[in-house]
């Protein structure tokens, strides 16, 4: 591929260097990274003329599309927006857009595009106004300014995407999120050329949508807040109208809770069922040898086939550990008289009843792992999610489907959930390594999805815990499997996160939120220094065995205003690194460090006179406390100080207590950096 990058190993502590002038990488902004890529020499200069003009035959969808980047771009830039109306014909206009016929989001779905832009104009050609669409995010980033103003940089772009399954699950069964927060997300998707927005709907924690057909559902296992069908028609438009499909699930026959505290009679087990509250596994299963299972089944698929235009229709089909089914005689007696050796095999009978409701309404099957079994169709999708955390080798699942001819998504490794950084999730590929399986096999790696799992977020707080990270996650699925440099993908992601705010997602306001609810409208610069060097526990740290928190705890604590990725912190490792190195950047590195060392002492009014702040105490104590050995060391390091007698069994003590500290169940980022400098000085790693 024709891609032109600076790798970036000057790492932005501009908020340390005080108007300091500092290199910058070529400024390329594009995420994901097209195809291919072809700067030239040239500017098209932004001005008030600029005129668009749409040709050819592009679904009305384009025209919408196109008046909201150009109105975004307006917003960027201060000129008056521009009007894009439907029908508007401008074969003279600057920016030319022109789309051979409509397109369908959809699977395989042609989403290529071209651009082409020189002095005088700029061109997008696409087969279909979802090309188009896909084209116009791109052009947006290429947006530039200089001392003469705007400008969008000469360039010859083709770009198509890499995998046609590119997928956001959102889990609205545990914490309910109202269409509003579903609304932005589907804005910030379609930006980062996503395309398949998975509808978690029904899980042990809550119904989530209104059926006329099966009513105790939403009535009585919601705590009253679902979807209304007409909620659910006007998302689907929205998806729609930004070239994403809609997909739902329906988790069965376990994560039953919900459905069982309706509808007890479909209940492996006869007892009162409730809603769950706690994270976790839970028993309530539905009976597979009851007849009425499938009945209620069907009326809940008929109604919501209806309402969902999705080939697709997730069953769920997870975590069912069969403890009821054990514990029922008259399912064990099923099992015997038909031949089931096992649970699985149960389930697999259960699913294939399953299969035929769904073909009957022309819809395909798709569900997690655990529903391969032998004898469903090749045409079920299987959804791979498990690996190290539930202790599989990763992608084993994925392998074992493709190697017996199913199509896979890949959702392991990219649980954004659990915190991780987002390297760990930009360099998980859907592609298993090469040997693993033949070409053929290959193809029926369909992509992936990020899935946000939300026993720990709140309106407020889930899109700190999708974004940024799921736009480098999109990357992977859409750009080619060669663009995997980490310091490059952070400094486009960095520029992202900013500009994806304009959509009105909540990542980095929600933050000032919880700050000032935390500090009573207090101090809130200081107790954010804290903050931006803090990471949530990462994994299933955070909530052990589910019961830490339940759904109706508060979630404007301090680890929610804490995101992963920490970037203060980030930083400052990677300067520290570059300091020990070369020697450069000792000013920046210093000054930090002596903001750290009296943040205790300035933090600790807004700790006493704020209880909910306590937690953090010991925390912001042992971050000052490794700051000053770090300070020490950086004198030895300079030579202005010989190293003191004792310092290497203190700065030991001192670092592995800060390294012990979770306080509000959250840890400190910066100690790789701080360890850096003090094993520097004393010329060995410590334990």
């Amino acid at each position: 591929m024709k891609f032109a990058i600076v790798p970036t190993h000057v790492f932005a502590l501009v908020f340390l260097l005080a108007g300091a002038a500092m290199a910058q990488p070529q400024t390329r902004n594009l995420m994901p990274v097209p195809q291919s890529v072809d700067w030239q020499q040239g500017k098209f200069r932004l001005t008030q003329d600029l005129t668009v003009g749409i040709n050819g035959l592009p679904h009305d969808r384009l025209y919408a599309y196109t008046g909201r980047v150009v109105q975004r771009l307006s917003g960027r830039t201060g000129f008056l927006h521009w009007p894009v109306q439907i029908g508007h014909q401008h074969t003279q206009g600057s920016l030319q857009i022109t789309v051979e016929q409509p397109g369908t989001p959809a699977l395989y779905a042609d989403e290529s595009y071209t651009i082409s832009v020189s002095e005088n104009q700029i061109s997008l050609r696409a087969p279909n106004d979802l090309g188009a669409m896909r084209g116009l995010e791109t052009l947006l980033q290429l947006l530039e300014a200089d001392e003469e103003g705007y400008y969008f940089p000469a360039v010859a772009i083709q770009d198509a995407p890499r995998f046609p399954w590119r997928g956001l699950m959102l889990d609205v069964s545990r914490h309910f999120l109202p269409i509003e927060v579903i609304y932005r997300n589907l804005d910030a998707m379609a930006a980062m050329k996503l395309n398949v927005f998975h509808w978690h709907l029904s899980d042990d924690h809550g119904w989530r949508v209104e059926l006329r057909s099966v009513p105790e559902l939403h009535r009585l296992a919601s705590d009253g807040q679902y979807y209304t069908q007409e909620q659910i028609r006007s998302v689907i438009a929205y998806a729609e109208a930004r070239g994403i499909w809609v997909m739902p699930e329906c988790d069965v026959p376990g994560h039953g809770s919900a459905i069982l505290t309706a509808l007890p009679q479909l209940g492996s087990k006869d007892m009162e069922y409730d809603l769950a509250r706690n994270a976790g596994i839970f028993d309530p299963t539905l009976d597979p040898t009851n007849e009425e299972v499938y009945v209620v089944l069907e009326k809940i698929i008929a109604e919501m086939v209806a309402l969902f235009p999705s080939p697709y229709f997730h069953i769920g089909g997870d975590e069912n550990e069969g403890h009821h089914w054990d514990e029922n005689p008259n399912i064990q007696e099923f099992m015997q008289v038909n031949g089931i050796e096992d649970n699985h095999e149960l389930q697999g009978y259960f699913n294939a009843r399953l299969h035929k409701i769904l073909a009957k309404y022309d819809r395909e099957m798709m569900g997690w792992e655990e529903i391969l079994a032998e004898g469903i169709p090749e045409s079920t999708v299987i959804h791979s999610w498990r690996g190290a955390n539930e202790g599989l080798p990763a992608k084993q699942s994925l392998v074992q489907a493709a190697k017996a001819g199913y199509p896979v998504v890949l959702s392991n490794g990219y649980y954004i959930d659990l915190m991780y950084p987002t390297q760990d999730h930009y360099l998980v590929d859907p592609m298993p390594e090469k040997g693993r399986l033949t070409a053929e096999e290959e193809k029926l790696i369909l992509g992936g999805e990020a899935t946000m799992w939300s026993e720990l977020v709140t309106p407020l707080t889930v899109d700190s815990r999708i974004w940024p990270r799921t736009a480098a996650i999109a990357e992977r699925f859409w750009s080619d499997a060669s663009i995997t440099d980490l310091d490059d993908m952070q400094r486009r992601l960095k520029v992202v996160s900013y500009q994806l705010e304009e959509l009105g997602l909540q990542h980095l306001h929600a933050r000032e939120v919880i700050l000032r609810n935390l500090t009573r409208n207090g101090d809130v610069a200081t107790l954010r220094e804290l903050v931006e060097v803090c990471e949530p526990l990462q994994g299933y740290t955070r909530n052990p065995l589910g019961v830490y928190y339940t759904v109706h705890s508060p979630y404007t604590l301090f680890a929610d205003a804490c995101m992963a990725d920490a970037r203060l912190a980030r930083d400052f490792n990677a300067a520290a690194k570059d300091f020990v190195a070369t020697g450069k950047g000792a000013e920046a590195v210093i000054s930090q460090l002596e903001r750290w060392a009296t943040l205790h002492e300035r933090l600790s009014p807004t700790l006493a006179g704020n209880p909910v702040l306590l937690e953090v105490k010991e925390q912001s104590k042992a971050l000052s406390d490794a700051a000053r050995m770090a300070l020490i060391a950086m004198d030895v390091i300079s030579g202005q100080k010989a190293l003191p007698a004792d310092y290497v069994d203190q700065a030991e003590h001192v670092l592995n207590h800060a390294a012990e500290q979770e306080g509000g169940r959250t840890q400190l980022a910066n100690l790789p950096g701080l360890r850096t400098l003090v094993e520097a000085a004393v010329g060995e790693n410590l334990d």
